[in-house]
């Protein structure tokens, strides 16, 4: 298993604008590569969950044993993370029945305790410190509990508040946009606006992809979710070769 790098990189891109644009299509197909296991092909939550856990546990372990930074390795985990948060989430708000406030409210409770157990094990979150495996296990426990805490959020954003998926869609776009501004004009730490962008990201592609496979009559566009999940995952991996993909670097 990889250990510790020596040079001053780590083992995740950096935070580009390329970074997000893709990290945004990646949501929005987790969130139509999701519902396309668990509703159209009828399989349910649980086992849809089931699936995409295995894969998410394995892309995981390949990244963690990965020597250095592989784009198309990191991306395809973060796919799965979104995946597996789709069907988590939905089965927590819909078969447990709890909701999509309850729902919300436990993965964000489950999502800052893993923030601060990361925290309080290695004394930072920032990403450029994941580069040993301590450091990458907690950032992707900590990645798919934004998934799913994203997906929730989308969902009650949509449906519960009454927004609907574009209403929801402005909402996030617009605090992402605060955030830009944040960091561009004022001094707030970069790892909590990081991380609080890698959220917000989720239930704007959570809406998005809704928007995209919903029936008409619920506010969407009815696309087939197999056909919008395969557009999505080409626009992806053509984005992964044309953008710069460099590993996030450590401050001296």
């Amino acid at each position: 298993m990889a250990t510790s790098l020596s040079g001053s990189v780590a083992k995740v891109p950096a935070a580009t604008l390329g970074f997000w644009i893709i990290k945004i299509l990646a949501t929005t197909l987790g969130e139509t590569g999701g519902d396309a296991v668990s509703m159209s092909m009828n399989l349910g939550y649980l086992a849809g969950t089931a699936i995409f856990m295995v894969v998410f546990v394995a892309a995981v372990l390949a990244q963690v044993r990965a020597s250095r930074f592989r784009p198309f390795l990191y991306w395809g985990t973060i796919v799965a993370s979104t995946t597996v948060g789709t069907t988590m989430a939905d089965f927590a708000t819909r078969s447990l029945g709890i909701g999509y406030t309850g729902g919300s409210a436990l993965l964000l409770v489950l999502l800052a305790a893993c923030i601060v157990a990361w925290y309080a094990s290695l004394g930072t979150v920032a990403i450029s410190s994941v580069d040993s495996p301590r450091a990458e296990l907690f950032y992707w426990l900590t990645i798919m509990f934004s998934q799913t805490l994203g997906t929730a959020l989308g969902d009650w954003t949509a449906d519960t508040a009454g927004l609907g998926y574009l209403g929801a869609a402005m909402i996030f776009g617009g605090l992402l946009l605060v955030l830009l501004g944040s960091f561009l004009l004022t001094r707030v730490s970069r790892v909590a606006l990081f991380w609080m962008a890698f959220v917000l990201t989720r239930p704007l592609g959570a809406v998005v992809g809704d928007f995209l496979d919903k029936p008409v009559a619920s506010g969407g566009l009815a696309l087939s979710r197999y056909v919008a999940t395969a557009m999505l995952l080409a626009a992806i991996l053509v984005l992964i070769v044309v953008l710069p993909q460099t590993a996030a670097k450590k401050p001296h």
